[in-house]
């Protein structure tokens, strides 16, 4: 008797034991399915967290552009002028990141990226209307509008500024201002449209000549490279050029200013796939391979021309590589990336040293060399290299295979289309530069007199000077 009630209590004891467990331990318990409330919540809460990293991601990028304008550009254009000249050219690409901001707000966002025609964005979003804080989905739909919207201010910023190293030394600060200032809304808004506007002729998503330009290689330097030409034919050379020296007064602060936009170039071409993903990593590869291979490109073929490696040569090559990769930099695989960077150090070394030359134009500080060689390169070498493995731009056929996106991969018409928006880009550029340097000559006259060049744009411009040695 007394073995079969400890058999029993035994029996109870198994019995209650999984139910003391749960008590005791009550996560062990199987939870109950998901409602769609928690399931719709939890979404929620991955979408915050997707938009706050990409967000900060194109925010910080976009500072990085922004650098690249001032101190960048304005140490590296700087130090390669005379000294009684510094200020004047530092004060040129300083005043477009004051001017461009205000136009861009007024009107220059709505020429852009709002809705028109194939050819120009309509004044839907002048004085910023409708640009909020809520994501646009054909811009970037993980960010606000309005971080889209300063991301590619920078941009608008930085290419006016790149002219200014074409006509450096001898343009009048108002007249620069003024022509600057009207290039940007009738050449560059209207590029920047038909590139990656919605409904834009060489867009991607639509467009008759989808054009891959993934950073502002046909947007920024084709345009801008161009326009420096023009710009440099149209005013003339420098008084005593080029018989007289007329060698860069600090490389030091050249050196500064090309390792400051190495640095932002990060932003400029990382920045641009509008979020914190792999296609941003991509890019970023991308732009350091290139940038070391278009210094080492350059500095072989003047050091086999010439006899010496030169430090303006490395950081002139390292510029040249990123801006010929610019377009490519979220198309590309790394090795081609390496490729398209020693192809511009070499090409736009010749541009520099032979052809300007031989033609004898006065591009001061080779804008047109290395942006509007390096951006025409860029454009096709894209259409070569271009792969669907890193960006696969057409989709997928019925198979789920990427369609080819570039010539290697068996779409050697992208070629084509790079070759039409390059055009495209070098036409505008030059019809609408020419026509807005006549009208402020006209106007305004864009020349400083003999006795101001000789003085220098410093004390003749703004009544200043670079350095004072007597202080």
């Amino acid at each position: 008797m007394y073995k079969l009630k400890i058999k029993l209590l035994l029996l109870l004891f198994l019995i209650a034991l999984p139910a003391t467990a749960l008590a005791v331990a009550p996560d062990l318990r199987p939870s109950p399915p998901a409602t769609q409330a928690q399931v719709a919540a939890l979404q929620q809460e991955i979408a915050h967290a997707q938009t706050a990293g990409d967000n900060a991601w194109v925010l910080v990028s976009a500072a990085l552009v922004l650098l690249m304008t001032a101190p960048g550009l304005t140490l590296f254009y700087g130090g390669l002028v005379r000294r009684k000249n510094i200020l004047g050219t530092m004060m040129q690409s300083f005043a477009m990141m004051g001017l461009i901001t205000v136009l861009w707000a007024l009107v220059g966002y709505s020429l852009a990226f709002g809705r028109g025609t194939p050819f120009i964005g309509g004044l839907e979003h002048a004085f910023l209307r409708g640009v909020g804080l809520a994501p646009n989905s054909n811009y970037g739909g993980t960010i606000p509008e309005q971080t889209f919207m300063v991301y590619q201010l920078m941009f608008a910023i930085i290419t006016p500024a790149l002219i200014t190293g074409a006509f450096a030394e001898r343009m009048k600060f108002s007249s620069m201002a003024v022509f600057l200032s009207a290039w940007s809304l009738l050449v560059y808004c209207p590029m920047a449209h038909m590139v990656w506007g919605v409904g834009g002729l060489l867009n991607t998503n639509g467009g008759a000549w989808p054009v891959f330009d993934f950073a502002g290689g046909t947007v920024v330097h084709i345009t801008s490279g161009v326009a420096a030409l023009v710009t440099a034919l149209y005013l003339g050379k420098r008084v005593g050029y080029p018989e007289t020296k007329m060698a860069p007064h600090a490389l030091v602060l050249s050196f500064i200013g090309a390792g400051l936009l190495w640095f932002g170039w990060f932003g400029f071409n990382a920045g641009s796939a509008l979020s914190a993903g792999p296609l941003a990593t991509s890019a970023f590869v991308n732009t350091q391979f290139a940038a070391a291979a278009g210094g080492i490109g350059w500095v072989v073929a003047e050091w086999l021309q010439n006899g010496k490696p030169t430090a303006l040569g490395a950081i002139s090559g390292a510029v040249a590589g990123l801006a010929t990769i610019t377009q490519a930099s979220g198309y590309v695989q790394p090795m081609a990336a390496l490729a398209i960077g020693v192809i511009a150090g070499v090409v736009c070394s010749l541009m520099v040293f032979k052809v300007k030359k031989y033609f004898g134009y006065d591009d001061s500080l080779d804008a047109f060399g290395v942006h509007g060689m390096g951006g025409t390169m860029g454009a096709l070498l894209t259409g070569l290299f271009a792969s669907s493995g890193i960006n696969a731009v057409f989709g997928v056929d019925a198979s789920g295979h990427a369609l080819a996106t570039g010539a290697i991969g068996g779409n050697w018409r992208q070629v084509g289309n790079q070759a039409m928006g390059a055009a495209i880009g070098w036409a505008l550029s030059i019809v609408g530069t020419l026509a807005l340097l006549f009208v402020v000559d006209k106007l305004m006259g864009l020349r400083v007199s003999p006795a101001d060049e000789a003085e220098g744009l410093d004390l003749s411009q703004h009544g200043e000077e670079g350095y004072d040695f007597n202080g």
